[in-house]
């Protein structure tokens, strides 16, 4: 009995593993009908909250072609370095989106790099508002979590937060 049994489930992972199994059912694909509704505004935005160790972006999308302003500036003259622009740019790559949304941000706090993570957050959680199908894809490369990392505090009696001071034996 358990032989025959096993085989059968055997056979049927593999056909799970080979992707066979409910032919008719396709496993991939989010049924819209369990998708959330998508949160946008009269102006036709989706707005988001993006946090990233002292910064905290707010973001608007908004169906474009691809423009990016930062703080009333463009996102070159805002984010001069190429890798801060790319890290902005990833959320849209993944979702398959580029040159397809308008971004308007504006951020505050932290430095930089800190700012840059932000707005990738903020955008990222606006998008998954705008077409909640793209939650899954952007979940899976890992930016809808909020990178909770944050600088350590310096600590009484140490020189850093971990350094301590040099030591003198004599």
């Amino acid at each position: 009995m358990s032989d025959t049994n096993t085989a059968q489930s055997l056979a049927d992972l593999k056909d799970v593993v080979d992707g066979t199994a409910g032919a008719g059912v396709d496993a991939v694909a989010v049924d819209p009908a369990t998708l959330p509704e998508p949160k946008i505004d009269q102006l036709g935005r989706s707005y988001a909250t993006g946090k990233r160790k002292n910064s905290i972006a707010r973001v608007w999308i908004k169906p474009g072609n691809g423009k990016i302003v930062v703080n009333g500036r463009d996102q070159e003259v805002y984010f001069a370095r190429p890798v801060l622009r790319l890290i902005i740019a990833q959320a849209f790559q993944v979702a398959d989106r580029v040159d397809s949304y308008d971004v308007m941000a504006t951020v505050k706090g932290g430095g930089l790099s800190g700012q840059a993570g932000a707005v990738r957050h903020g955008i990222t959680k606006a998008l998954t508002y705008y077409e909640p199908a793209l939650r899954a894809p952007l979940k899976a490369a890992g930016f809808i979590t909020r990178d909770s990392r944050v600088v350590e505090r310096k600590k009484y009696g140490r020189a850093k937060a971990r350094k301590s001071f040099q030591f003198s034996k004599r």
